[in-house]
């Protein structure tokens, strides 16, 4: 007899990127392939952080263990940025540098919850949080991510709070649709959680890509904000390092203390060289981000510019940061169906809706950070020319 796999694991679906990436593997279109499904920058990390990078990993000690949340000089420059960026006090004890940010999300789970609790979250939501969430055997409550003006609506959350909800789980900017939710929303949200003593857990990988410069939102001005809000963060889009895997955790000490017995089960330490890469980053890349924010833009007016093309029948529903989150005019036919057909007749390669959750099957997401602003209408004619 051969063992067995845990059948929570068994029931999660195969992991969406890598599904994709079958659909266009013996692809025989001459066409270029415009891929939107992954989010990752289309650009290298910056060529003096690129030298940094190999004169580190010259350095003899670039191979050994750091401290389980990172360097102490990485958290004290990321919690002045955080306090800059965000008008608030966020000190080095309330920073765990992680091995990306989907670790630092495993890690707050973990630390939160456990099999037959429940967390509260918008759909349609990013499968990676889906999945965690679902071998971990704790139940997905959903919100409906579009219920109030393009956010989800936190009177709608409290109504499915009980004994066993352990938090609510929000990601601004979204992923996938895009959409920046108002600091008034995520005010309330956190109302809402601080009210039923469970945790707001804030996922702002992409909070580097919003165009308004005034904070995202003031929740770490509030006092006691320790003891409600975990953030999350991920260094690999602003600075095009996502294979060197680096994120962060805010949050406060009680919640801290039971991380890091996680993280050091999981990888004892984040990555050495890519810690001393970021730190780098942070002290000497400030001109070179604001150009790849501006890039950003570009990309994203060129994109909203494709959607108004005469004709086209896709209709853009949310749109912001690295996403496009768009209702395809195909009915009822399912979303995956249409997805294999835009990549391997049509030559665009996107994810379907029904990879986010429940209620998606009218929808596609469209990761347009890694194509260019003079490929936008090049998606325009491609979509019109798959349309019924």
């Amino acid at each position: 007899m051969s063992f067995q796999v845990s059948p929570l694991v068994q029931n999660v679906e195969f992991p969406p990127i890598a599904e994709a990436m079958s659909w266009v593997k013996d692809r025989a279109s001459t066409r270029e392939l415009l891929n939107m499904c992954q989010a990752v920058p289309s650009y290298p990390p910056a060529e003096i952080l690129q030298a940094e990078i190999a004169r580190l990993a010259q350095q003899p000690d670039m191979g050994s263990y750091t401290d389980i949340f990172g360097m102490m000089h990485l958290r004290e420059a990321f919690a002045v940025h955080m306090s800059a960026d965000y008008a608030g006090t966020i000190t080095a004890d309330a920073v765990a540098i992680t091995t990306g940010c989907n670790q630092a999300f495993a890690a707050a789970i973990m630390a939160l919850a456990k099999a037959g609790d429940n967390v509260i979250i918008p759909a349609p939501f990013y499968f990676n949080h889906q999945m965690w969430l679902s071998m971990m055997g704790i139940e997905i409550r959903v919100l409906d991510a579009f219920a109030e003006k393009g956010a989800p609506s936190p009177a709608d959350a409290k109504t499915l709070i009980d004994a066993r909800t352990r938090a609510i789980v929000l990601c601004s900017p979204n992923n996938p649709t895009g959409a920046i939710y108002p600091p008034s929303v995520l005010h309330s949200f956190y109302d809402v959680a601080q009210a039923a003593g469970i945790a707001l857990v804030l996922d702002e990988t992409y909070k580097d890509f919003r165009q308004d410069i005034t904070p995202p939102h003031a929740l770490f001005t509030k006092p006691n904000w320790q003891k409600t809000l975990v953030q999350l963060y991920s260094f690999s889009k602003i600075y095009a390092l996502a294979g060197y895997r680096l994120g962060a955790m805010i949050a406060g000490p009680a919640m801290l203390h039971e991380v890091a017995k996680i993280l050091d089960c999981m990888t004892i330490c984040p990555p050495h060289i890519t810690q001393r890469a970021v730190l780098f980053g942070l002290t000497a890349l400030d001109q070179w981000k604001t150009g790849k924010k501006v890039l950003m833009r570009g990309r994203l007016d060129a994109l909203r510019t494709a959607f108004n093309t005469s004709g086209l029948r896709y209709q853009l529903m949310s749109s912001g940061a690295y996403f496009a989150y768009v209702k395809h005019p195909f009915g009822e036919e399912a979303s995956k169906s249409v997805a294999m057909r835009l990549a391997q007749k049509h030559d665009v390669l996107c994810l379907p809706g029904n990879m986010f959750g429940p209620g998606q099957e009218q929808f596609l997401r469209f990761a347009f950070a890694n194509v260019g602003e003079e490929k936008m209408p090049v998606l325009a004619a491609r979509l019109l020319e798959s349309q019924p």
